[in-house]
């Protein structure tokens, strides 16, 4: 049988790569994924192209070496305590601290008979069936985060091979990266209701960094020039709270296990109570004092005392000037009533 010719004009069919492929179906999850599965599906999506039993994908603070969050891939809840706890008789830590963004196979810095007769084994991998170790490395510069992606496998007649490193290692970098493409993404859609100059950053319960929007880092930085590389400089409100600290809004909410914070440059009105706030809003649109407290839900002279002291903390004294703060492009909103 001939082969046929291909028809004049037509191009040659080329392959395309199977690393490139998943290196774009990462990117495009980030669109479709939820935030809170896409560690889980990205692993999944890489089990497509690399043959692995079990799985942890972990981050948390370099100077620690202590998981923040951790997504696992067929192993107990209970692995990554263990994990952490082998850590000063595990040789691939400092490995791939080295070695960062490039896959370390624990073959390669400790031979089979060793790391089979070891005290690690034993405790750590053996009761889990972990005969094979691939994990790679990653910090990011910003964040100082730290996060570790380990593939296992369960039968020691199966190493990991030259091939499968190469190729683990085209994909790293894209795989840690598509996560935080993921959540900028999901930050972008819930700052919508926030001020243009908003940012945000997911933390956990203690303030140290998970993920981050870059200008959350800039803001930071300019408010807070001595703070700590790798933990919130200011403590968390309760969710659904604003705050004010360092010249800076802050309003926290749930996300996940972790908690979502927002941050933008304070303005004047940012300063007063939510009451306060109530009063501002309801003089700035002309109502009288007798308006605004029905309004509110206030006696009129707690109106005038809250207005007072508005007055005291924004530095005005008239409506005038109080509207012009709250709408400093359109000044005093057409007809306006008077005090009564």
């Amino acid at each position: 049988m001939t082969r046929a010719e291909p028809q004049a004009g037509t191009p040659d069919p080329v392959a395309i790569d199977p690393v490139d492929q998943l290196i774009g179906r990462l990117y495009r999850g980030g669109l479709a994924v939820p935030p809170d599965g896409f560690r889980r599906w990205a692993l999944g999506e890489l089990r497509q192209l690399l043959a692995f039993d079990a799985a942890i994908w972990g981050t948390g603070t370099a100077r620690q070496m202590k998981f923040h969050t951790c997504t696992l891939l067929n192993l107990p809840a209970g692995f990554p305590e263990a994990l952490e706890a082998s850590q000063s008789i595990n040789p691939i830590v400092p490995a791939l601290l080295r070695r960062l963004e490039t896959p370390v196979d624990m073959k390669s810095v400790l031979p089979d008979p060793q790391f089979y007769g070891s005290e690690l084994y034993r405790r750590t991998f053996a009761p889990q069936g972990i005969e094979r170790i691939l994990s790679t490395g990653h910090i990011d510069p910003a964040s100082g985060l730290y996060s570790l992606v380990t593939l296992y496998r369960f039968d020691r007649s199966q190493p990991f091979s030259d091939s499968d490193a190469a190729r683990v290692g085209r994909v790293m970098f894209h795989l840690f990266n598509a996560a935080s493409h993921a959540f900028f993404l999901q930050m972008s859609r819930r700052l919508a209701d926030r001020p243009a100059a908003s940012a945000a950053a997911a933390v956990d319960a203690t303030g140290a960094f998970h993920d981050a929007m870059p200008r959350f880092f800039d803001m930071l930085d300019r408010h807070f020039p001595d703070r700590p590389a790798q933990q919130l400089p200011f403590a968390l409100p309760a969710d659904g709270d604003t705050a004010v600290a360092g010249g800076l809004c802050i309003r926290c909410e749930p996300l996940d296990e972790l908690r979502c914070v927002h941050i933008w440059p304070a303005g004047p009105l940012d300063h007063l109570t939510r009451r306060e706030r109530d009063v501002v809003t309801a003089i700035a649109h002309g109502l009288s004092f007798k308006q605004a407290a029905k309004r509110i839900g206030i006696a009129p002279s707690t109106v005038a005392n809250h207005l007072y002291r508005v007055y005291r903390k924004l530095g005005v004294y008239s409506r005038a000037a109080l509207a012009e703060l709250v709408y400093p492009e359109a000044g005093e909103p057409a007809g306006k009533e008077r005090q009564s």
